[in-house]
Formats: C-alpha cells, sequence, structure tokens
C-alpha cells in the first residue's frame, strides 16, 4: 500500500524545482496535494518563477498518478491568501498532514551593499512566509493530533557563506524555527524536521546563474565545492528526503536538520 493513503501534503513553491517533485514524489504515494506557488514574476529576485501553467500542470500529473490536487496562486507573505488556501484545503479533504514549507528565493550581494527592499524581500519570503503558512496549518495538526512539517533550509541554513548573508540568515532562521516548533508541537504528536541541500539542479539554479553570468553549472561549482563529483544534487534527492521525513519510517525523527549535501559540510 502506498504510504500515505488518506493523508495530504500543503507544498508551497511547488510549481516547479524541489517543491514538484517533492509534491508528485507524495502523490505517488498516495497523497493528496494542496499546491501554492506564487505562479507570477518578482521584481526581486528577478530570475523567472513558476507559473500558474506550471502549477495547472502539476495537477495534471497528480491526477495521472491517481491522486487530487488543489492549486493556489498565492504569496507565502499574503497571510489573507495563505488563510484561505489552508481552509479551503481542510474543506476539501478534511485535513492537513504533511507541510513541505518549501517557497523560498536566492540572490547574490554583498551585505553593505544589499538595500533594504532585497533584504526585506529575502527575508519574508524564506522565513516569514514559512511561519505564515504553519501558524495556519498548526491549529490543524493539533486538532488531528498528528503531523510532519518539514522546512526546506540549505547547506546556508549550517554554514555561512558569502554574498549570500541575508539568504544565509532566512536559511539559519528556519533551522531555528524547526527546532523550536519541534519542541512546542512533540506533545501534540508533531514531528519538525529541516532539509539542507546543497545546490540542486532547479529553474532557481538557472536564474541565478543567468544573473552571475555564468554556466548553471559553473554557478553550482562555486556556490557548492562539493565533496562527490557532482556540481548539484537533484530536486528528486530532495523529494525523497521529503518521502521518508513525511513517513512512519522516520517516526521518531524530530528537530533534527537532514542533510543533503554530496559532502560540503566535511570540508
Amino acid at each position: 500500500m502506498a504510504r500515505f493513503t488518506g493523508k495530504v501534503a500543503l507544498v508551497t513553491g511547488a510549481a516547479h524545482g524541489q517543491g514538484r517533485a517533492a509534491a508528485i514524489a507524495l502523490a505517488r504515494e498516495g497523497a493528496g496535494i494542496a499546491a501554492l506557488d506564487v505562479a507570477r514574476p518578482l521584481a526581486y529576485p528577478g530570475y523567472a518563477l513558476g507559473t500558474d501553467s506550471d502549477l495547472q500542470s502539476l495537477a495534471s500529473a497528480c491526477r495521472d498518478l491517481g491522486t487530487e490536487c488543489l492549486t493556489f496562486a498565492a504569496d507565502v507573505r499574503d497571510d489573507a491568501a495563505v488563510t484561505a488556501a489552508v481552509s479551503e484545503t481542510v474543506d476539501r479533504f478534511g485535513r492537513i498532514d504533511i507541510l513541505f514549507n518549501n517557497a523560498g528565493i536566492c540572490a547574490y550581494g554583498l551585505a553593505h551593499e544589499l538595500t533594504e527592499p532585497a533584504w526585506d524581500a529575502m527575508l519574508d519570503i524564506n522565513l516569514k512566509g514559512a511561519w505564515l503558512v504553519a501558524r495556519r496549518v498548526i491549529p490543524v495538526m493539533i486538532a488531528q493530533r498528528s503531523g510532519v512539517i518539514l522546512n526546506n533550509s540549505s547547506v546556508a541554513g549550517l554554514r555561512g557563506m558569502g554574498r549570500l548573508s541575508h539568504y544565509a540568515a532566512s536559511k539559519w532562521g528556519l533551522t531555528g524555527l524547526t527546532k523550536s516548533w519541534a519542541i512546542e508541537l512533540a506533545p501534540h504528536g508533531i514531528r519538525v524536521n529541516s532539509l539542507h541541500p546543497t545546490g540542486v539542479n532547479t529553474p532557481m539554479n538557472d536564474g541565478l546563474a543567468a544573473l552571475e553570468g555564468l554556466t548553471p553549472t559553473e554557478i553550482a561549482e562555486r556556490s557548492a565545492g562539493n565533496l562527490l563529483p557532482v556540481p548539484w544534487v537533484e530536486a528528486e534527492d530532495v523529494a525523497a528526503a521529503v518521502v521518508y521525513l513525511a513517513s512512519d519510517d522516520a517516526r521518531y525523527i524530530t528537530g533534527a536538520q537532514f542533510v543533503i549535501d554530496a559532502g560540503l559540510l566535511s570540508r
């Protein structure tokens, strides 16, 4: 039997990249999917993001796997839109068992040259957005007395990285949220963990490369420095970790940092 039959997963940043791969992996295991993505361009960071067409193709892919997928074009910084999406998900499915807080952006800049709007966008999307979504989902999980929250951080949530101070700050913040929520929510049967990938082969990587005037492989190699001879991991590698951590196979894992780094942090 599929591991998540009868369960429901809310995935943010679901239109493409890691979020899409995770949504499909969870759907393949039987989960109903609520897919939320901003689905429009943003002034910062300026590279292409997911689209409404991407969301609709995700819904179609989930249907082909035999599961239902609700889609929401919403910004994680918009509490009203997030609240409406969570409410509609519960109205339709009756529950939310898994939250994959994946929505995020990345961009380069020296700390003293960053603009305030750039700083605010990075922290508001990557960190505040995760909190805004979770604070609407957590009461649902508390009422169920079960649930799993997975925050997609980064290797930058466990080490410093040059020209990425605002990004690292947001990802270290997610690590702190993970540990704090794990303490708060354990009495309610809710587990909380963070994921920490190295560079991932996604459209974000392509966007960063374009901004820097490099090839996607060059940007990944410059940013990562993996021990294993690969410039990046695949979105499906992150999705496999999501499936594991959301499953009963990980029933005693909470407050942990799950690293998918091709050996980067061993340097």
